[in-house]
């Protein structure tokens, strides 16, 4: 059996997340950043002042003093002292960042202070980032959770300042235990988007969820998962479908493909013991599956994997 009973430990794991500090940035003044279109997750807090945060296609967003936030995935946006403030590019900035910290303007005690960073992930299993992520998860400072929140940052905040052994490794764990927190945050936040993180919330559909990533091996039926959620079979692939966006058995397909990615990419089972273990009875039955998902059989995609690993060129086939 592969998984845990907890979906979103169960999709963080896959992604293999590695955490980048990015320079803390002091501002006064006006003052403008626009920062490109960008693959990785990234979280950051206004430890003091305001500024505003504004997304292509999206309205501005004000940002004030303990607010935290998270992008996932997001287009090109800028984040500035005023609307009406001229943008720069972000990148040079933050390549003139010294002893970690960027400075615009004058210094000032009363300048705009945040600091945060991003995650870069595995290709692997991208499509499960996708599921998983919104476009911008905001907590604000009197919500319950930001205090909780800010005295994570605190640590991470101190933690980056230091180069005490095993620091690399305190940091990734704070950092994604701040992900995890505002992935939750975004979870118990009312007119939820499609998508199975909202449902975890919900008493019956999430119950079936946890089935299936408790044992995703189970040959499970949609009755089975309907008796779990305590609804009709009708009621349940309708309601599940509406919150997740996928048919039950769709969406056990799809995760049994993300932990054979997965495994195909960092274990040594044989195909055939990965076919047994995530509930298939023969190879050429997962290996099908596995085609009409992935779009390469098992073995082609562990062979590039292992290319990609060592640092060869994929030649193909």
């Amino acid at each position: 059996m592969l998984g845990s009973s907890d979906p979103i430990a169960d999709a963080i794991g896959l992604l293999r997340p590695r955490t980048v500090i990015d320079p803390g940035l002091h501002a006064a003044g006006p003052w403008a950043l626009r920062f490109d279109q960008s693959s990785h997750v990234k979280l950051g807090v206004v430890a003091r002042g305001a500024c505003w945060l504004t997304l292509d296609g999206h309205k501005p967003v004000l940002l004030e003093e303990g607010d935290f936030y998270l992008l996932g995935n997001p287009p090109p946006y800028v984040l500035a002292s005023t609307l009406t403030a001229p943008s720069r590019p972000a990148k040079p900035v933050w390549e003139s960042a010294k002893d970690g910290v960027v400075r615009i303007g004058p210094e000032a005690e009363e300048d705009t202070y945040l600091c945060g960073g991003h995650f870069s992930f595995e290709d692997t299993n991208t499509p499960v980032l996708a599921q998983v992520l919104p476009l911008l998860v905001l907590v604000r400072a009197a919500d319950p959770r930001g205090k909780l929140l800010a005295h994570l940052s605190e640590l991470l905040v101190s933690e980056a300042r230091t180069a005490a052994a095993g620091s690399s490794l305190v940091l990734n764990h704070l950092a994604q235990v701040l992900f995890v927190h505002m992935l939750r945050a975004h979870a118990e936040q009312a007119d939820q988007p499609t998508g199975w993180l909202g449902a975890l919330n919900d008493d019956g559909i999430g119950a079936a969820l946890r089935a299936m990533h408790t044992d995703a091996a189970h040959p499970w039926t949609l009755k089975e998962l309907a008796g779990i959620s305590h609804m009709s079979r009708s009621a349940f692939a309708s309601s599940f479908k509406g919150r997740v966006g996928a048919t039950p058995l769709d969406y056990l397909i799809q995760w049994r493909m993300s932990l054979a990615r997965d495994a195909l990419s960092h274990g040594t089972r044989t195909i055939s013991e990965l076919a047994f273990m995530i509930g298939y009875k023969s190879e050429s039955a997962f290996s099908t599956a596995f085609r009409r998902v992935v779009g390469s059989s098992p073995r082609q995609f562990r062979e590039t994997s292992t290319r990609a690993a060592n640092g060869r060129p994929d030649q193909g086939r």
